[in-house]
């Protein structure tokens, strides 16, 4: 297992970190859900005896229940890991019972800790953009918490580029502790990221993990071109996420998934996993899953490396639109390329300049 520093902090994890979105019960997560205490034990097990020291939950998966799941199989290893919660979601129906206001916020943080049986988070994800708390508020609460000694650092998730980069320079203005992380979701089939977010990321200093990268399911093997998908898949429960835009080119980039891992004799997972550890400005990715052999699948794919032919046809066949301002970068700006995008930028040559 290879490990990384958490953004610009002193902090080392694991490249992989173990999701425990399919743990507990409730709260509308019923059918991704239902891992109990004794097969998390199981899976946290098989997870540490492979060098992962991240762990990551939410307070609003299975309604705070996963927290609590985790807790009980976690026992007396909690100083073990790097564990890491969110706030931010809605967890009642009271106009406070949301948002990254200093109430709620301070509120959420103190309920997991007790759901956790903690008493201090290693990483707070602010887990949504607030359209209406001032972000100097956002961001004097989370320096607030890690002054109280609540949390450690505090990261975002689901930010836009625009909404990172103000949410950074905020914190600097005021001189005090920016985000060090952010979790966004990133797959060979969602790759809007790098557009401007990735790259903003990168210029800031601000690491970046990716969440399901097996798209919510789309990309663990079983969702094919025709065919029925199990309900034994998130795909085939009904679960709204993700959001395709083009099913044609989903199932392309399937296909090519599909053959690449025919070819080197691995899962269809492990090849995906191994590409978006390539990526460039890709710190690790957070796995989760509900049978343990699938989960000790994905764990496997952190030793495995994918061959450069095999990522170049699949960075190829999956490529998004060079959507301007990209097209006329490319055309006219490329005299002073940028570090932070330029990666990205070189991978639009070819339909943009032919190259």
């Amino acid at each position: 297992m290879e490990y990384t520093r958490l953004g610009n902090s002193g902090l080392y994890v694991s490249r992989l970190a173990l999701g425990t979105i399919t743990y507990g019960q409730g709260g509308g997560f019923e059918k991704i859900a239902g891992v109990d205490a004794s097969e998390a034990r199981k899976q946290l097990d098989a997870a540490f005896d492979r060098g992962v020291n991240f762990i990551d939950t939410a307070n609003i998966y299975s309604a705070g229940d996963a927290e609590k799941v985790l807790a009980k199989a976690l026992g007396g290893r909690r100083d073990d890991v790097i564990l890491t919660s969110k706030a931010r979601s809605p967890v009642g129906d009271g106009p406070n019972d949301s948002g990254a206001s200093r109430y709620h916020l301070t509120r959420a943080v103190e309920d997991s800790l007790t759901r956790l049986g903690t008493d201090h988070l290693d990483l707070l994800y602010i887990h949504q953009w607030d359209g209406q708390t001032p972000v100097r508020e956002t961001v004097e609460t989370a320096n607030e918490l890690i002054a109280s000694g609540k949390i450690r650092y505090w990261g975002v998730s689901n930010y836009t580029g625009w909404q990172l980069t103000k949410t950074v320079y905020e914190a600097k203005a005021l001189g005090l502790t920016p985000p060090v992380e952010q979790q966004v979701y990133y797959t060979p089939e969602a790759r809007e990221i790098e557009y401007e977010i990735l790259p903003a990321a990168r210029d800031l200093g601000v690491g970046t993990w990716g969440w399901s990268p097996l798209g919510e399911g789309l990309l663990n093997g079983k969702v094919r071109r025709g065919e029925e998908t199990s309900s034994a898949t998130r795909q085939g429960t009904g679960w709204p996420e993700p959001h395709v835009t083009d099913w044609d080119r989903a199932y392309r980039v399937i296909d090519v998934l599909d053959e690449t891992a025919r070819e080197l004799g691995w899962g269809l997972p492990q090849v995906v996993i191994s590409w978006l550890l390539g990526r460039p400005g890709v710190d690790g990715i957070a796995i989760a899953a509900r049978e343990f052999d699938h989960l000790i699948e994905d764990l496997d794919a952190a030793d495995l490396s994918l061959p450069d032919d095999a990522r170049r046809r699949i960075t190829e066949a999956s490529q998004l639109p060079a959507y301007y301002p990209v097209w006329h970068r490319l055309l006219n700006g490329m005299d002073r390329p940028d570090p932070a995008d330029r990666p990205f930028f070189d991978e639009h040559r070819a339909s943009v300049l032919g190259e």
